[in-house]
């Protein structure tokens, strides 16, 4: 950390659920910060879920967000959970810890018998009396709202793996051109190029509708449609039916692009 941070906090997803890690921020141990906060996605064993069970329906609040300014409601409801994990139970001090859990309803196509054995999908669920939930829970030494604490937990840097599934996927960086380092490397520096150009037309050119959209949405909507490319005299015409859904947009970005061109430089 740079000079003159006094106070850091830590959020990390399940991979950081240590309990040396959870002792060495709540005690103090670190030379520089001392006491370090923390919000960390726990576990979700057997023993979680049934003191995930055992919460009263009363108990579980609505969770609200920001969205563009706004506060709305989710369909995600949270609560906090009496658990004590054997790591910590056999300590004769109270490590302080607090335990929360979100719940989020998902479709019936989904509800499979056996499928609360966490064995069925990619992510831990449960089966309660209102229905089938998708539920995860996070650990912290913080003494704050668990709204609060959940949507701070939130704003972390959680996007990665979907930015590698696109740098992959969508801009064939995981199909490696050659068995050469330097071959390899060039075209992996190549991808970044793009993604990052992207990145940066969705936002200042093509519009923020566009901002969450994948490659193939781009492709479809705009690149891969039916015209027609004229060349006259040093200028290149492409003619769009003139009904064609996407014309008004490539318009804009059009006379977006331009504005963006005569941009000073500084």
């Amino acid at each position: 950390m740079p000079e003159g941070v006094r106070k850091v906090r830590l959020r990390s997803d399940s991979a950081g659920y240590q309990h040396d890690l959870l002792s060495y921020c709540a005690e103090g141990k670190d030379e520089r910060f001392g006491k370090i906060d923390f919000a960390i996605g726990c576990e979700i064993t057997s023993e979680f879920k049934k003191a995930v069970a055992e919460i009263p329906e009363s108990d579980w609040k609505p969770l609200y967000k920001e969205e563009s300014g706004q506060i709305v409601k989710t369909n995600t409801e949270w609560a906090e959970v009496c658990f004590v994990p054997n790591a910590v139970c056999h300590r004769k001090d109270d490590p302080g810890y607090r335990y929360l859990v979100k719940r989020t309803p998902f479709s019936k196509q989904l509800c499979l018998p056996g499928m609360d054995q966490q064995k069925e999908l990619p992510f831990p669920t449960m089966k309660m009396k209102k229905g089938h939930y998708k539920i995860f829970g996070i650990v912290t030494d913080m003494d704050i709202d668990g709204e609060e604490l959940i949507n701070w937990y939130h704003k972390g840097c959680g996007k990665s793996e979907e930015a590698h599934s696109i740098m992959k996927e969508d801009l064939a960086g995981g199909k490696l051109p050659s068995g050469n380092f330097g071959e390899n490397a060039a075209w992996w520096w190549i991808m970044v190029l793009a993604f990052n150009l992207h990145a940066s037309m969705k936002a200042l050119a093509i519009g923020k509708s566009w901002v969450k959209r994948r490659m193939k949405a781009i492709r479809f909507h705009l690149i891969n449609i039916p015209a027609r490319i004229l060349e006259r005299s040093r200028y290149m015409l492409i003619r769009l039916p003139g009904h064609h859904p996407s014309f008004d947009l490539l318009l804009k970005i059009r006379q977006r692009v331009s504005l963006l061109a005569s941009v000073p430089d500084g």
